[in-house]
């Protein structure tokens, strides 16, 4: 018998997760407005994995892959973010052209922003501790994990709740896509280049300051 209340708590935590903007979301947004919906909803799907992969060890309770997370948690946010900083130089030089995506390139170019993405949330500890506070909190998921069935439901729910997001997020950008041509797209670009940069440089300067205090 399918929790539907444990199914709306899922979704709405996919949601919640997936939604606060942040370099993913000017992933999706940019190649939205380059390559189309379809791109953009895809380059998403790396982070929604990600996501899911972080509501499995939460109500599933794996305790060795959260001690993982907990005792690398600098290390991870160092290689996040200098990752971040990487991405966003490279965003910022490229000079990208609307004519230059061929069936060929785009499938290769997909797979490696779902990479990407994936990458980029996994490497987010706070996600991580995120959905730890989430699953401790909400009443119902606590203690999910003694009951797989009802684990294995949060996590797809997760999963499609982060899914639905970049859904959404992919088809509103696509209406202005029309409007797009290689000098606009440029100027996305460089704001969502720099913005990516300001980013990494965050996460770079959380470091810095925990390991002086």
């Amino acid at each position: 018998m399918i929790d539907f209340g444990l199914v709306a708590n899922g979704v709405a935590i996919g949601l919640a997760v997936a939604a606060p903007i942040g370099p993913v979301n000017l992933i999706v947004i940019r190649r939205t407005l380059r390559y189309g919906q379809l791109n953009g909803f895809l380059s998403g799907a790396g982070a929604a994995t990600g996501d899911a992969i972080f509501a499995a060890i939460a109500a599933f309770g794996l305790t060795a892959a959260i001690e993982i997370v907990v005792r690398f948690e600098t290390a991870l946010q160092i290689v996040g973010g200098l990752f971040l900083v990487a991405l966003g130089t490279r965003t910022w030089i490229a000079q990208p052209h609307f004519d230059e995506a061929t069936e060929e390139n785009l499938s290769g170019a997909i797979a490696a922003v779902f990479v990407t993405t994936f990458f980029l949330t996994i490497t987010n500890p706070a996600t991580m501790l995120g959905f730890l506070a989430i699953f401790g909190g909400v009443a119902g998921l606590a203690d999910a994990g003694e009951d797989y069935g009802h684990a294995a439901t949060i996590v797809l729910a997760v999963l499609c709740g982060s899914a639905l997001w970049w859904a959404g997020l992919s088809s509103f950008v696509s209406l202005f896509r029309q409007k797009m041509n290689d000098r606009l797209l440029a100027v996305v670009n460089r704001v969502s280049g720099c913005l990516i940069v300001i980013f990494g440089v965050v996460v770079l300067a959380r470091v810095a300051i925990a390991f002086l205090l």
